[in-house]
């Protein structure tokens, strides 16, 4: 006779993100009562849909809409705000670093790695110091009140030499976060001018800087070099095959000996497999990613699975032509990951066997600013505003909750009749200044 459990199986997932929360959420429409309980291990207390990033720093998208509450939606497990700092498989333990600052024990029996990729920076003089991310909720509100700010203070300045430097906005990196980026908060400024005397679009300078010789690869060479010609027609000056040598104090120096100074540095320059992966006995590939097999399972130790951006995955659509080839990180693989994913482990859980993992790359779409975009899908290329619709149908239909996507598509609904909200809320990096000034008076 079969031994009954004593407990139901611990289920552990590292992370948040899509794959993290996705899968989640899953499991507890899935398992059965008593089956297992299921923990959520994240340092934010929320999953951000970050194709969204760049219209939320323009103003399109409210940003609390582009985030997801853990705690809402994935009421039927154990939501835990920390960061986990090491995982010893051969102990099945999980060490997390809570918001309050103690370090605690989690086991499990089954263990989910959903860890997010985080920027990949260089050894370029001054990049810590003056470089802005874009990966997070919290950047993309810094810049969206950043490059507004830096109008304010233009128009309010007579010297020339700073003018300049306040409205120069440089971007490093031509993927798809930073076109979008770049096009996005370029709309948004070039719609603020109207409300600032003084102030012409030819005042201001958007420089996108590429170390390749093309942007955005995901999409044909064809549409990466038509999305640059629409760049330039906006005034955005595009280097190609460039390299930042410094930035120090803002002064930009690139490779082609070309020098500017600036007071906005976005830096998109890619992605890289998060660090903490380092400090787990799982096993990793050169990139530090965990190797999987085809059903995502970590390959040589049971009971633990991984996608997303920081998982090695087999491309099975591509391994014919590749046999090393692996899912990109990207949001699409990792929506329809976490899918099977659920499917996987309840099968397992249930003594079934896991299926493997089948996606063909369907394209890609990208938003290059109000009622302009571009899109790839299926071997067909769209431009302009169809391109700019499908690239948002595509991702609100993509955005976790019924109620997001109601929220979302409320913000665009009121943007299209009322335009861009455009100011600067800088008081919230500095929230106790004003105080502080009143308390000293």
């Amino acid at each position: 006779m079969a031994a009954v459990k004593s407990q139901p199986t611990r289920i552990v997932i590292v992370g948040g993100g899509y794959v993290g929360m996705y899968t989640a959420l899953g499991l507890q429409k899935k398992l059965r009562s008593g089956e297992a309980s299921v923990t959520v291990i994240d340092p934010q207390p929320h999953m951000t849909y970050q194709p969204f990033l760049p219209e939320a720093a323009a103003g399109s998208i409210e940003p609390r809409h582009v985030v997801v509450p853990l705690r809402k939606v994935l009421k039927r497990c154990h939501v835990v705000t920390g960061r986990a700092t090491r995982i010893e498989h051969s102990r099945k333990a999980v060490t997390v670093e809570l918001a309050d600052g103690h370090v605690e024990e989690f086991e499990y029996d089954v263990l989910v790695s959903a860890l997010g990729a985080i920027s990949r920076t260089l050894p370029i003089p001054g990049l810590p110091e003056v470089g802005i991310g874009m990966k997070t909720i919290g950047e993309a509100i810094y810049l969206r009140n950043h490059v507004l700010s830096r109008l304010d203070q233009a128009a309010s300045t007579n010297d020339p030499e700073l003018r300049k430097r306040l409205l120069s906005f440089v971007v490093i990196g031509g993927g798809f976060a930073g076109i979008e980026t770049l096009a996005e908060l370029e709309d948004m400024a070039r719609y603020a001018l109207r409300y600032y005397e003084g102030l012409k679009q030819e005042d201001m300078h958007w420089v996108l800087v590429e170390a390749t010789g093309r942007i955005m690869p995901e999409v044909s060479a064809r549409l990466g070099v038509y999305t640059v010609e629409q760049l330039e027609k906006r005034g955005i000056k595009c280097y190609l095959d460039t390299r930042v040598k410094s930035m120090e104090g803002g002064h930009v120096v690139l490779d082609d000996g070309t020098e500017f100074d600036s007071d906005t540095i976005i830096w998109t320059a890619g992605m890289k497999a998060n660090p903490m992966l380092r400090n787990t006995d799982l096993p990793l590939d050169e990139r530090g990613r965990v190797r999987c097999t085809a059903a995502m399972q970590v390959v040589g130790l049971p009971g633990v699975w991984a996608a997303g951006d920081c998982s090695a995955v087999p491309d099975l659509s591509r391994t014919e032509e590749d046999p090393t080839a692996t899912c990109v990180p990207n949001a699409q693989h990792a929506i329809r990951q976490s899918k099977l994913l659920t499917k996987n482990i309840i099968a397992t859980l249930r003594g079934k066997q896991p299926k493997d993992y089948f996606h063909k790359y369907l394209g890609s779409v990208a938003g290059l600013g109000l009622y302009k975009g571009v899109a790839d899908v299926f071997g067909l290329r769209f431009k302009g505003v169809v391109a700019w619709f499908m690239h948002r149908s595509y991702h609100v239909m993509f955005m976790p909750t019924v109620n997001r996507k109601f929220r979302v598509f409320v913000d665009w609904t009121q943007a299209l009749f009322s335009g861009r909200e455009v100011v600067a809320l800088g008081q919230i990096h500095e929230p106790k200044a004003e105080f502080d000034r009143a308390t000293k008076s």
